[in-house]
Order: structure tokens, then sequence, then C-alpha cells
């Protein structure tokens, strides 16, 4: 069975079946990458454009080794030291690069709709690594990929995702993503940070951090955007951290086996004490080792590979 679908622009319409795909395909790839020698060469001859317009550590070093450890041979763009500093347009920017004969985009870029608006730019095949506010599909697939290796399943586990939910396209590609799977996820944040008509995501919302974590197999903490606090949508950060940070406290009154995570980067003692982020019950690191392995799934799928087809290589 392929993949239903010929880009990753979101989770918003993914079916259940191609994300069990693309989650299966990394499990496949996670044991590939316990090997010593860990290539495979599934995308030889393939050339892949990292185009990234925002900053970026772990998303694009993570998709650059996927690449690298799929064999094939990526180009790394950024706007700065670019002819987009000379006024040239993201449409001439594709259409340039595409001319040159690439298979694949991988892009990141502050503006919602981006990826979409490539797909009518070039026939290379668009992988979204973040747009503006809209989703993030695969922070949400590696941290599905990551509580299914963690608890054995996703469905009926209860998912809190706590902190700047207005602009946090990470909270958007999870909750459509993880309820598409059958997973009970609660968004919690100030009334300030929630986006107008959270109906439409279908996940359960509050501003009550202890009312989200009740119960809650994953607790999720998301960045605070310090560069947004200048807006005034909310008193101070000392408030902030109060209400909707996870200390050592506040972690010891969830159950034993809730674990925690953060799609990075944290600011430590604000959203995520030091003490808690560090401990046992964090599974962060996890989230950062398998974003190598749905990203290396994630291209080898939507670049032609049959699944199960590379496990003998």
């Amino acid at each position: 069975m392929a993949l239903g679908i010929q880009h990753l622009l979101g989770l918003y319409d993914v079916s259940r079946s191609d994300i069990e795909l693309i989650l299966d395909t990394a499990d496949s790839f996670y044991e590939v990458l316990q090997r010593e020698i860990k290539l495979v060469p599934t995308l030889r001859g393939k050339t892949i454009v990292n185009l990234f317009y925002e900053s970026s550590t772990r998303t694009r070093i993570s998709f650059e080794l996927a690449e690298k450890r799929l064999s094939g041979s990526p180009i790394n763009f950024s706007s700065t030291g670019s002819s987009v500093t000379k006024g040239e347009t993201l449409k001439d920017t594709i259409r340039n690069i595409a001319a040159m004969k690439i298979d694949m985009v991988v892009v990141r870029h502050n503006a919602a709709g981006v990826p979409l608006f490539l797909t009518k730019c070039t026939d290379a095949i668009i992988v979204n690594a973040g747009d503006g506010f809209h989703e993030h599909p695969t922070q949400a697939l590696l941290d599905m990929l990551t509580i299914r290796q963690h608890f054995g399943k996703l469905e009926g586990l209860k998912v809190a995702i706590i902190g700047d939910i207005l602009h946090s396209r990470v909270a958007r590609s999870d909750a459509w993503g993880m309820k598409t799977m059958g997973m009970n996820v609660t968004l919690c944040g100030p009334q300030t940070l929630m986006p107008l008509h959270t109906e439409s995501l279908g996940v359960r919302i509050t501003d009550n951090m202890g009312e989200a974590m009740e119960g809650a197999d994953v607790v999720m903490l998301l960045r605070l955007q310090l560069e947004r606090q200048q807006s005034g949508l909310f008193p101070s950060i000392r408030e902030y951290r109060e209400n909707y940070g996870l200390d050592l406290d506040k972690l010891l009154t969830l159950p034993e086996h809730t674990v925690i995570m953060h799609p990075g980067p944290i600011n430590r003692g604000i959203e995520l004490a030091s003490n808690v982020a560090d401990c046992g019950r964090s599974i962060i690191l996890d989230q950062v080792t398998n974003g190598v392995a749905v990203r290396m799934a994630v291209l080898y799928l939507l670049g032609g590979g049959e699944p199960g087809g590379h496990e003998d290589v």
C-alpha cells in the first residue's frame, strides 16, 4: 500500500492509514539508525532542496541527516545570503531552483500556505517543515511515534498540550493528527494565547492547567514565544510560569506513568523547569532521535519507495 498523498503539506486531511504507514516505516528506519552503518541507498540519485526562510536547528539538521542516511543529495538554502535579499520573489526563487532539475523540496517559511503555493510552482515533491502558525506535520508525526514507542499504542491515550497555542503550528498538527489516531487531546493555555474558532480543531479546550493534566498519559509543554511578550498577551513571565509552567511540584501530582514532552527549543525555568526537563519521565530527547526516522520515512514514501522495500538493504 502506497501513501494516498503526493505531498506532505499538513496533517489536517491525512488519513489514519497514511499516518500508520508513515509511523510503521519510521519504526523500520529507527532500526536502521541503530546499525553501525546507517546508510541505505533508497534515495540515491534524488536531489532534495532544504528551502529554509526561518531559523532552525533540530528540524533542519534532522531533515539533512535523513536525506543523507537515505543516500540522497541535499542542497541547503537560506534566505540570508541569497537573492531574496536582492528582492527576488518566492515564486522566482522556487522556479529557478526547479529549473536545476530537483526532485523534492523541504520548506520552512514564516507565512502560512507557502508549501501549498509551491505545489503550484513546481513539479517537485513538497514537504512542509513548518509554515507560519499553520502546521508542522513531521513534528506531530515524530511526537506520535515517540508516544507509540513508549506506550505501545496511540488509541485512547490522553494528551495535554499546554502553552502558547495561538502561535503554535505544532499544536495544530498534533491536534489534527492525534485526533485522527483516536487520541484524546486537550489544549490548554491563557485565553489570550488561544486561537479564534478553537472548536474547528475538534479537541477539548481549557485555560486550567490542573484540569488539562488530570489523568493525562502525556503532558506536552510548548515554548512560550518570548518575542511576543511585548504584545501584552499575558501579564508577566512570572505569572505565566506559575499558571502554565511545569515544575517538580506539579509533576508529582501526575500519574506515575505520565511522560513529559516538548518540541523544543525549551525556555528552561519558564514553561519547563530544568529538573523536570531532565528527569526520567522526560522523553524529549527520544523525540529528537525519532525526528530523523520519521523524516526518513516521509521522504522515502513520498519519493516512491515501497513500504518495507528498504528493510533488506
